[in-house]
């Protein structure tokens, strides 16, 4: 999924138009994998409908976190977004502390502070965007990671009913119809057809797309079976391998992403990193 998150930052800010013209070839892709996976692995009959209901609300919060990533991901450098998406394990935490009367211990306490500094570093050192003007700001990350963070948990508890495949055939079909529904609009559709070299930016698209319903299968797989705080955080995970490939494309392809920062930067953003991914395994560990 690191992979997939870099993939898409270069697609969306390097290859396509714009984001609509990102979203409506996935959205199509998605659909015909939702069509495929509910053909081979179709909604038991006995199900009952509030799974499937928890399973079409937990896709719908989801694509609305997935939107915000990507629009961000369009304005702004992937190593400086990720690591602040990616704290949704903290609201995790804390959801099941408000909600589900759990208890945190001190020491969870204090590693909450230290993935929100973490965070902070992030966002004050992220440098320039893409447009200073139309610059999103850090609530929007935070408002996503929340968002993933009730897709996970109100996903897990679809799970208790449905299965995994179930689960993706839900989320492909809810995530299919939102992009293709928002894409789809004739200038769009022109300006795909326009695209100077748009047979490579659709291959590289197509590509990634593979790679994407991988991952996200795996993460379901793993959600069914295991606990959601577990899960979640070694999905959170993510931001180191987007750091280090970030940084190693920064050397060897500097044209692949938008990045900017000397090496002071580029150590900050290293040391924020390891805080967030360091900070929520402990929460998750004691």
């Amino acid at each position: 999924m690191a992979l997939v998150t870099v993939f898409d930052s270069h697609l969306v800010s390097k290859r396509l138009p714009s984001l609509r013209a990102f979203m409506l070839p996935v959205g199509a892709i998605h659909l015909c994998l939702a069509i495929a996976t509910a053909f081979l692995a179709p909604l038991p009959v006995a199900v009952v409908s509030p799974a499937v209901g928890y399973a079409v609300f937990s896709s719908l919060i989801r694509v609305g976190a997935i939107l915000i990533l990507l629009d961000s991901l369009r304005r702004e450098q992937v190593s400086t977004v990720i690591p602040v998406v990616y704290t949704y394990p903290v609201f995790v935490a804390i959801m099941a502390f408000a909600f589900l009367g759990e208890r945190l211990q001190p020491l969870q306490w204090g590693a909450v502070c230290i993935v929100v500094v973490g965070a902070v570093l992030i966002s004050v050192g992220r440098g320039p965007s893409r447009s200073d003007i139309a610059r999103p700001r850090a609530v929007l990350l935070f408002v996503s990671s929340l968002l993933f963070a009730a897709a996970d948990v109100t996903g897990k508890q679809a799970l208790s009913d449905i299965s995994s495949w179930n689960l993706f055939s839900v989320g492909a079909a809810t995530m299919g119809a939102s992009f293709v529904a928002l894409g789809l609009r004739p200038y769009v559709v022109r300006s795909i057809r326009a695209m100077p070299d748009r047979r490579t930016a659709l291959a590289l698209l197509v590509g990634n797309e593979i790679l994407a319903p991988a991952g996200i299968a795996m993460s379901y797989w793993a959600l069914e079976r295991g606990p959601v705080s577990l899960v979640s955080t070694l999905i959170s995970s993510r931001p180191l391998f987007v750091v280090a490939f970030a940084l190693l494309l920064s050397r060897i392809a500097p044209e692949f992403l938008f990045w900017s920062g000397g090496r002071r930067t580029v150590l900050l953003r290293i040391a924020a990193t390891v805080l967030i991914v360091g900070g929520i395994a402990i929460i998750e560990t004691h």
